[in-house]
């Protein structure tokens, strides 16, 4: 089945669902973070459920907490389809969609309905395509979701929308990082402070990362999320004619660039915020390699499309025992103890 077809009827197979409980966690397994409690790391990525459509069935299955998005003000179509490849021999996935979405209003319905409900929920905010004041955009965002958000992302990262990652370059993100947490902060009394977190690409050149992290640092932002898809093509892919296929590569083969990024980003943030590290998890192997670089939260998508939602308990459960092993009590000893370690492993495609 075409993959988008596919994605389509999970979406609507989840939303016929009646509401489910989420599962007992583990105390070991919560996490502080942003001023926020997660029950545990793992969360289900942006892109996942762009419209809103199935948070609670998301935190239903076992996840920590939920991402929406990306949503922008105004609706829109998106690339021409085809647009999501699967990478079958590889577990990974290419997509070009360019933040197909229904815009704020009909999510703001959605979340508006489910208010009062338990579970953290992040929003992923983004511009349009053809938006003359990008920075607008995401301040627009704020507003909509203010009162409906635990926490938003400002996605600057993704590499289908023309121009967009030039939002990440130093006097762009220092613009707009002041407009928005300028609006999240002026909306505070009424819907409370938000946490705001900045999602990163994987293909920025180290020299470039350096500037980020010091924009965030220095606007205060709350957290780093590493990262998004890449545009780079490693050399081990094995389905060659699916990988060609122009748009951003994400799952299993994304994760060596993703997770080298996340262990600079950690050591150039010198613990001013936590990082949320994204990018082919897909075991419990996986997630705690990200926690060793510095990840205090985990986020999922892609390994879903190749092992279904079992996936979420098996990580949990993995990482559950991992713990055990080490006789340790929670994750927050074992944040960036191997980033040191990860930035000297050759990864290749990592931008100078």
């Amino acid at each position: 089945m075409d993959a988008e077809a596919a994605h389509g009827l999970t979406i609507r197979a989840l939303a016929a669902l009646p509401p489910c409980p989420a599962p007992v966690q583990d105390a070991r397994l919560a996490v502080e973070a942003f001023g926020l409690r997660f029950p545990n790391p793992l969360g289900v990525a942006a892109g996942f459920d762009k419209n809103a459509e199935v948070p609670d069935a998301m935190l239903g299955l076992g996840f920590g907490f939920a991402e929406v998005g990306t949503l922008t003000p105004r609706p829109q179509s998106g690339n021409p389809r085809p647009r999501i490849f699967r990478l079958m021999d590889d577990e990974g996935v290419v997509n070009r969609l360019g933040f197909n979405n229904q815009g704020h209003a009909a999510a703001l319905v959605r979340l508006k309905a489910r208010a009062g409900r338990p579970g953290v929920l992040g929003v992923n905010i983004g511009a349009n395509k053809d938006a003359v004041d990008r920075a607008a955009d995401y301040v627009a965002g704020i507003e909509a979701f203010a009162e409906v958000a635990t926490y938003f992302t400002v996605n600057v990262s993704s590499p289908n929308t023309p121009g967009l990652r030039d939002l990440q370059q130093e006097s762009a993100l220092d613009d707009l990082l002041a407009r928005v947490l300028d609006r999240r902060d002026g909306l505070a009394p009424r819907a409370g402070r938000k946490p705001v977190l900045l999602k990163i690409a994987p293909d920025l050149a180290l020299s470039d990362l350096d500037s980020v992290v010091a924009v965030a640092r220095r606007r205060g932002v709350d957290g780093l999320i590493v990262s998004n898809t890449t545009i780079g093509r490693p050399s081990t892919l094995r389905d060659r004619r699916t990988a060609a296929e122009q748009g951003g590569l994400s799952g299993r083969p994304l994760f060596p660039l993703s997770t080298r990024m996340l262990a600079e980003a950690y050591q150039r943030a010198e613990g001013a915020f936590p990082l949320v590290g994204v990018g082919g998890v897909d075991s419990a192997a996986a997630a705690w390699a990200k926690v060793e670089a510095g990840a205090t939260l985990v986020q999922l998508y892609s390994a879903l499309v190749f092992k279904g939602p079992a996936l979420v308990g098996e990580i949990l459960d993995g990482l559950r025992d991992r713990l055990a092993a080490e006789r340790l009590e929670s994750l927050a000893s074992v944040v960036g103890r191997g980033a040191a370690e990860a930035v000297r492993r050759p990864v290749e495609g990592l931008p100078a």
